[in-house]
């Protein structure tokens, strides 16, 4: 089979594998060209039927299409050289799309997106508002989205409650906004003592998996952000970024309206050339760390319900979004 297109029926199935309930041709190639694929829903169709032939993808009449246990061996297996960097280039696109302004409160910010059951709601808030008052959050600013909601291609589901909050790379964008070069470069889990951030314990590379650092540590629950919340030592998720050496005082700068405007959660901010919270830099850099936005969906995931996140979905505009 042509290269392009085993590329493109993988990325079908992938699109298919994301969605939680059977998905149509139409938003099949919504997401394809969201992905830089130029292709149409009539193209999309034919794609399926190949996909539906070699018993990959299975079809639900009007529904839309299922992938097959088949179809995830195969996802798994496939082009695995062509995926690793995908999670970069979607940070980096994401970065470029920001256009939030610290002081004025207004603009884009980038959103994970997280998933849960309608009767989990009121729960999930509470333990929301616990994380957010208690100073372990990345932004106290988050947005429901109602059931049958299609967001950047994520379908909230039927009996569904959608949450949005604010990714921790819009901090990203916000430095690159301002003439600030941003290289994100690790994303981890970080050990807290007594209310202090000690070191990154375990962390993954962003320019080298194919998968989302946060959805990797989340899936696995190797966070403790609760048992950080109540007792000052845990696990948080975070991720570190590197700026130029001779551009970390105007980093500071900027990163400081962030925090006033409610956009922050630094846990550290390393020299030029030195190591921050026992993570390398490059030569000539500085590194920041912040922490994730996911956190406060993860301490949700601790107390027993059931959560399914996307980190880095897309962005929204800012006024879209309530405090907490």
């Amino acid at each position: 089979m042509d290269l392009t297109v085993q590329r493109k029926l993988i990325e079908m199935l992938r699109i298919i594998q994301e969605n939680q309930t059977p998905v149509g041709a139409r938003l099949i190639a919504y997401r394809m060209n969201e992905r830089g694929y130029d292709i149409g829903e009539r193209a999309v169709r034919y794609h399926l039927s190949v996909l539906d032939a070699q018993g990959l993808t299975k079809r639900l009449g009007y529904n839309g299409r299922v992938i097959t246990e088949r179809g995830k061996d195969e996802l798994h297996d496939a082009l695995v050289g062509d995926r690793v960097g995908f999670i970069i280039s979607r940070i980096e696109k994401l970065m470029c799309n920001t256009t939030f302004d610290p002081g004025t409160k207004k603009g884009t910010v980038i959103i994970n997106m997280s998933i849960i059951d309608k009767n989990d709601l009121g729960r999930t808030m509470r333990i929301l508002k616990h994380v957010i008052r208690n100073g372990y959050s990345f932004s106290p600013y988050i947005k429901l989205i109602e059931e049958g909601t299609v967001t950047s291609g994520i379908e909230v589901p039927e009996g569904k409650t959608g949450i949005a909050t604010v990714c921790s790379t819009t901090i990203d964008g916000i430095l690159l906004k301002n003439g600030i070069p941003v290289s994100p470069k690790y994303g981890g889990t970080l050990k807290v003592e007594n209310k202090k951030p000690v070191c990154f314990e375990d962390v993954i590379v962003y320019s080298g998996t194919t998968i989302d650092p946060m959805r990797v540590f989340m899936s696995k629950k190797m966070t403790r952000v609760l048992d950080t919340v109540n007792t000052g030592s845990g696990r948080l998720l975070a991720n570190l970024r590197e700026v130029p050496g001779s551009a970390i005082s105007e980093a500071k700068e900027i990163l400081g309206y962030a925090v006033k405007a409610r956009i922050g959660g630094i846990a550290g901010i390393g020299e030029p050339g030195k190591p921050v919270l026992n993570s390398a830099v490059d030569t000539g850099k500085a590194g920041i760390v912040i922490y994730a936005g996911t956190n406060i969906i993860a301490a949700v995931s601790e107390m027993g319900i059931k959560v399914t996140t996307y980190p880095i979905s897309t962005t929204i505009d800012f006024e879209d979004l309530k405090k907490l």
